[in-house]
């Protein structure tokens, strides 16, 4: 059997069978077809034989590519679904796939979230969602979220009226305070990719992010399917939506954005209030000089 065989029966599962995004398709088929390269394996029943010790190997190998620890988790459940699928077309009785631990996550203060992280748990919630769109819905979330600063009550306050996103977005926040906050390319496609697979019309006066049952989506919603995507990545328990509006204000600072820009793009009414993102963008970078830097750990 060739590998073109088991990579289309790959893709058609997670495609027809799991109804993945195309995003999780393309990289669920990529992490597989780097497997099969790396052992050379093309049949189900010595696909369905590899085991722990393998897939640290070829995480391994990822790794010396210079993976980083949420990519790896997410390599690492691909893997995993990947394994638990041959294993399925080899008519094993028990397809549960081989016990690995993700990568460890080093303990210690709540963090932001890194820009790798924050790419990887808005694409884990859309992994991890039972029905096509409610993932896209989640994952356009959570980039408002990160990708605007938003407040998670300002993104599921929008309306259908936001509707088509240009690069700037109107925003009501706290106090009935409106601010014009600029939205990149990747969250304007994400927003749009979940108003076309939403099922029924979004209407100009309804919220624009919808539960389910036709209702408002509720933040408990947002906050457990995120918790469900930091579990698989290995992050720890401060990386909530909230978080990654924080990390939207640290990754500013840290790229040189001034305190009065950031005040205005976080709609804070007073500077005091985005001044605590100096202190914690300055424990970020302590954190890497002492990890990077050569000399940090000498006398």
């Amino acid at each position: 059997m060739s590998a073109s065989i088991v990579l289309n029966a790959w893709h058609d599962h997670l495609a027809q069978g799991r109804r993945r995004s195309p995003h999780t398709v393309r990289a669920y088929v990529a992490t597989a077809e780097r497997l099969i390269e790396a052992t050379g394996l093309t049949d189900w029943a010595a696909l369905a034989r590899i085991d722990a010790t393998a897939l640290r190997q070829q995480l391994a190998r990822r790794r010396a590519d210079g993976l980083g620890n949420a990519s790896t988790a997410r390599e690492l459940s691909a893997l995993k679904g990947f394994i638990a699928f041959a294993r399925g077309q080899a008519g094993m009785a028990d397809p549960t796939p081989p016990r690995m631990r993700g990568p460890r996550i080093k303990k210690g203060l709540p963090r932001p979230v890194t820009p790798d992280e924050a790419v990887n748990l808005a694409a884990g919630v859309e992994e991890n969602a039972a029905i096509e769109w409610i993932g896209a819905r989640d994952r356009a979330v959570l980039l408002l979220l990160y990708g605007a600063g938003l407040r998670i009550a300002e993104a599921l306050s929008l309306t259908g009226a936001a509707l088509p996103l240009g690069d700037v977005l109107t925003v009501t926040g706290k106090g009935g305070k409106q601010r014009a906050v600029p939205i990149l390319p990747l969250v304007s496609a994400a927003v749009a990719d979940y108003a076309a697979k939403c099922p029924g019309p979004i209407e100009r006066d309804k919220p624009l992010f919808r539960g389910a049952r036709g209702g408002p989506l509720s933040q408990g919603m947002v906050q457990k399917a995120m918790a469900q995507a930091r579990k698989a990545l290995g992050l720890p328990p401060s990386a909530t939506p909230h978080a990654l509006r924080h990390s939207f204000a640290t990754h500013l600072l840290s790229a040189g954005a001034d305190l009065r820009s950031l005040q205005e793009l976080l709609g804070h009414a007073s500077l005091g209030s985005t001044q605590i993102y100096t202190k914690v963008d300055a424990a970020v970078l302590l954190d890497v000089y002492r990890n990077a830097h050569p000399r940090a750990l000498e006398g």
